[in-house]
């Protein structure tokens, strides 16, 4: 932590002169403002963590950026896949997400953006799409990319005010209970289509059944460096199961006419938005799931990697909001900071930002093999359908642990009520709610519920808590105003 040269010694002595030359700020777009924006990446030892503004070997670095493809991975091709939209547009969107938001933060916050699950339930409501292995893609991809944009937008603006005035606004509109609510609704809004899927025939409840068995015998009993990717495990190894069993004739064999017609190499597919005014409605609320989202993902790489990134969580929403923007202009899914990353980062004790970077060109540049995106769509509906289950189990789950990790108290009857009722309303209501042009899904309106029902159950003694905070602050401003005034007016009279 910079300290002034009052703290260190006399004023006046040469020492803490250089100090404040080489501690000052420098200028707005001045060279030197420019040549301290990034972290200059300084090689770490070979032992030990590796700090954000460090870099391991070259070697070792190519190495950790493939591992941390692996990790985003079955979870990035995954939500395009289930929303009918190319995976590799989706891989290629994920890398310049990923690199807009190393710029934006300066390269000091390690994460990288993948596809949001926030925008499935969402994306399939406005455009009617359902997934099966010979399905194709969405036709009506442009309705949901042109709400993505404007989601994009409405999160930017979220931003700002974080960059202007702080996230204690944020934290008093979006408190623990109301965040775990909206995931854990996400979540379970979501599992009826998973269970469709795995449900088709009964052959595809046996894959579910296997591949739901593989992920999580692999996620508990594996060596680590395993467990960090138990999507991508389960996928390939059933996927071969099914394979198999379609050769031999007990199932119906998979379809690869899409792989065959697909060249192997070309630029990924884009989509014109279009802009309808009941998709947006429908889309908009997801930003306040990715804002929670992202709040929580920078407090946890602050506590793991012991450096303070408060200060970049303003800029870490805003790298999340133009990524999310690129993406749906150019019919990509919105992005944002994933969990999986993460714990890959907790497993191998390296935070250095220039490692998301390999990770992204990695990403872009599986974007442009066609093959490999028509062969993610060949995937089985019983293998895509387990996949699902996990997933979003996942989501639910994630919910419960944000409630648990702030101690949400259920012994109030207000947490009760703000938790469960957009939880069963998100679980029951699988059809779309409409007036006139503005359409809410199960997402969508338990979101809002949640956040009203926060408001309006605070009690009297929440309603006189805020009211005494909101004199408590008033006084200390009022005081701060004085004591400018006081010494504006003796630095008048030394005049």
């Amino acid at each position: 932590m910079e300290k002034h040269a009052l703290e260190d010694g006399p004023v006046g002595s040469t020492a803490n002169l250089e100090q404040d030359i080489t501690t000052a700020k420098p200028k707005l777009f001045s060279k030197e403002y420019f040549y301290n924006y990034f972290p200059h990446y300084k090689v770490a030892a070979q032992q030990g963590i590796v700090n954000i503004e460090e870099r391991p070997p070259v070697l070792q670095g190519i190495l950790l950026s493939v591992q941390h493809v692996l990790a985003m991975f079955g979870s990035t091709v995954l939500a395009p896949t289930l929303i009918g939209m190319s995976t590799n547009t989706a891989l290629f969107f994920s890398g310049i997400g990923t690199i807009i938001f190393f710029i934006i933060t300066k390269g000091r916050v390690p994460s990288y953006l993948g596809s949001s699950f926030g925008f499935i339930g969402v994306v399939t409501s406005v455009t009617g799409y359902t997934y099966g292995p010979n399905a194709g893609y969405n036709q009506n991809l442009g309705v949901a990319t042109g709400g993505i944009i404007v989601c994009g937008l409405v999160y930017m603006a979220i931003s700002i005010l974080v960059i202007l005035f702080g996230t204690r606004w944020v934290e008093f509109l979006l408190p623990p209970v109301v965040t775990g609510s909206i995931v854990m609704t996400i979540g379970i809004h979501l599992s009826a289509s998973a269970f469709a899927s795995a449900t088709a025939t009964s052959f595809d409840g046996w894959m579910a059944f296997t591949t739901v068995m593989i992920i999580a015998l692999t996620s508990v009993y594996a060596p680590s460096y395993f467990r960090r990717i138990p999507i991508l495990i389960g996928m390939v190894v059933s996927y071969l199961i099914a394979f198999g069993c379609g050769m031999s004739g007990v199932a119906t064999p998979i379809d690869y006419t899409e792989v065959y017609n697909a060249p192997w190499w070309a630029a990924p597919t884009f989509t014109k938005p279009i802009f309808q005014s009941q998709a947006i409605s429908t889309i908009v609320p997801v930003c306040v799931v990715l804002t929670a989202e992202n709040l929580g993902h920078i407090k946890a790489i602050s506590a793991m990697s012991g450096t303070n990134l408060d200060k970049y969580i303003g800029r870490s929403l805003l790298g999340d909001a133009i990524a999310t923007i690129v993406s749906g202009a150019a019919g990509g899914l919105g992005v944002t900071s994933y969990a999986e990353n993460i714990g890959v980062l907790s497993v191998t004790n390296v935070y250095s930002t220039l490692i998301f970077i390999g990770a992204a060109i990695i990403a872009i540049f599986l974007g442009f093999i066609q093959k490999f995106g028509a062969a993610i769509h060949s995937i089985p509906s019983g293998v895509f359908g387990g996949l699902s289950i996990i997933l979003f189990s996942m989501i639910a789950m994630t919910g419960a642990r944000i409630w648990v990790e702030n101690r949400v108290d259920f012994s109030q009857t207000r947490n009760l009520l703000v938790a469960g009722i957009p939880v069963i309303i998100g679980a029951s209501m699988q059809t779309t709610l409409q007036w006139g042009n503005f359409q809410l899904d199960g997402i969508g309106l338990p979101t809002y519920i949640c956040l009203l029902l926060n408001q309006i159950l605070r009690g009297w003694d929440g309603f006189r808590d805020l009211y005494a905070k909101y004199q408590r602050r008033r006084q200390k401003q009022q005081e701060q105003d004085r004591h400018l005034a006081v010494e504006a007016h003796d630095q008048h009279l030394d005049q």
